[in-house]
């Protein structure tokens, strides 16, 4: 039954999604009520499968009866299942802040919506899996569709936006895919194992040169990497507000994962640490990253915009840490990666929740807001103080454990862009804070409004989150995350 996890992680909001538009046609009602269920029921299934992975090794599903290299196949090692655990965690949670009361009934759109977003999932769920590079981009795209309906979803400059992210999102598949035929034409396969036996040999091939560098662009547009980020923003800003959470935290995070595994489980770690030496320029793009993202961010008078470019940023951090090349940079990056994908889903549920709630989407209208938020502006501190790396919130001990990454690799300049990067958050945070807790004039009132139930769960749940995965950062590096190091590193 362990071997079959996988596929019913990735069958539970696929076939909901095939069955959904015939259910709506005469129970609209039931779109929202079945989507949170299975995106519930995926939570034990992914913990089930993380623990089958980590009594009995890796788990290899066949599709088909055909075996690899020659069929299709997924593999759930320590790296995939901690990703489908964060993945369906982050996911039921942002489900529940998309179904609140706080927004517009969707009416005739509620549908394809709610399909949209289990598509979303499952093909989330199919790239972590994925056991080859083509049925990797096949989902990629699959998501990719998803994001792009999704931002577009509200009509006037998100639908601009949505096309924006349409064409570059296109230009970087198309360039992915591109990288692929390189990689297959210089080895003959596409399978992740069977390339990493055969990719060491060919590490000074201008093919296969050319090749990855297509496919890391492509991906690099995926994941916003700067200076190739230039969808991301825009799309942030103005993707309606239920659907902001969900890109932020998802979409691009299962993006760099494919980054991670095609650099460390198809190029191999020997190859990227030593000889092609491939991490020293992950390493220089993630600082830049870093640095550019939070002093963008300062400058933005935009609430959901200064968020994104937060979160560029903290994508940049992500790479510092996996290019260090030791497996204590490594785990800081993963943990980080998990640490943002809350603290990201987080960020924009309190950004969606005042802008429907107060109609406050700029940073100088918050100051009209004291008195109305107390509980969400407690929420919004305790996730602000994990983005800016305050103990005992996870976003610090992601931090400290690529400084340590870093000190064990001499490379100080990492820590130097980590500190700059933090010392540039806290500066935009400060500037946020100010308006939120500043005194209210006379003849401008405190706004004040009943915040929805699913408000609350959705940011209690983030804000707690942060601090539970600082508080046992041990035990999920110890337990979870040493066994996501890749082989070789």
């Amino acid at each position: 039954m362990t071997r079959h996890l996988p596929a019913i992680l990735f069958l539970l909001p696929l076939g909901l999604a095939i069955c959904l538009p015939l259910i709506g046609i005469k129970h609209r009602e039931w779109c929202r009520p079945l989507s949170i269920g299975v995106l519930a029921a995926m939570v034990p299934v992914s913990f089930a499968n993380l623990l089958g992975v980590l009594q009995n090794g890796t788990i290899h599903y066949d599709f088909g009866g055909w075996a690899a290299p020659v069929g299709i196949e997924w593999v759930a090692d320590g790296l995939a299942s901690v990703m489908t655990v964060a993945l369906s965690l982050v996911g039921l949670v942002c489900i529940t802040f998309l179904s609140s009361v706080l927004f517009p009934y969707l009416g005739s759109r509620i549908v394809p919506f709610y399909t949209l977003v289990l598509l979303l999932i499952a093909s989330l769920t199919g790239m972590v899996f994925a056991g080859d590079l083509f049925n990797l981009f096949v989902f990629l795209e699959v998501s990719a569709l998803c994001a792009y309906a999704l931002v577009g979803l509200a009509g006037g400059k998100a639908l601009v936006a949505g096309f924006r992210y349409l064409i570059l999102g296109t230009f970087g598949a198309s360039l992915y895919l591109l990288g692929v035929g390189y990689l297959y034409a210089e080895t003959g396969t596409l399978n992740m194992a069977d390339l990493a036996q055969r990719v060491p040999p060919l590490v000074t091939s201008k093919a296969l040169a050319v090749g990855v560098l297509f496919m890391f662009i492509g991906l690099g547009i995926k994941m916003a990497l700067v200076p190739l980020h230039g969808w991301l923003p825009d799309a942030y800003t103005y993707a309606p507000d239920r659907v902001s959470p969900m890109l932020a935290s998802l979409v691009t995070k299962v993006a760099l994962y494919g980054w991670i595994r095609i650099m460390f489980w198809v190029l191999g770690a020997q190859a990227v640490v030593y000889q092609i030496r491939l991490l020293v320029l992950v390493g220089i793009l993630g600082a830049l990253a870093a640095l550019v993202g939070a002093f963008l961010a300062l400058s933005q008078v935009e609430i959901k915009r200064m968020f994104a470019y937060g979160g560029l940023s903290h994508i940049g951090l992500i790479l510092v840490g996996i290019s260090l090349g030791n497996q204590t940079g490594f785990v800081g990056g993963v943990f980080y990666l998990l640490n943002d994908a809350v603290m990201q889903a987080g960020l924009f549920f309190w950004a969606g929740a005042i802008i429907h709630l107060y109609g406050v989407r700029t940073i100088e209208d918050l100051g009209r807001l004291q008195g109305g938020t107390g509980w969400m502006s407690v929420a919004l501190v305790v996730i602000a103080l994990s983005m800016i790396g305050i103990p005992p919130t996870g976003g610090f001990f992601g931090k400290w454990y690529i400084i340590l990454g870093a000190v064990e690799a001499q490379n100080y300049l990492a820590i130097v862009a980590v500190l700059i990067a933090t010392l540039l958050t806290l500066a935009y945070f400060v500037k946020l804070f100010e308006r939120v807790f500043r005194d209210r004039s006379a003849q401008q009132p405190a706004l004040i409004r009943e915040i929805p139930l699913a408000v609350k769960i959705s940011l209690g749940a983030t804000s707690v989150a942060v601090i539970v995965l600082g508080l046992m950062s041990d035990h999920i590096v110890s337990f979870l995350l040493k066994n996501a190091v890749p082989p070789g590193l």
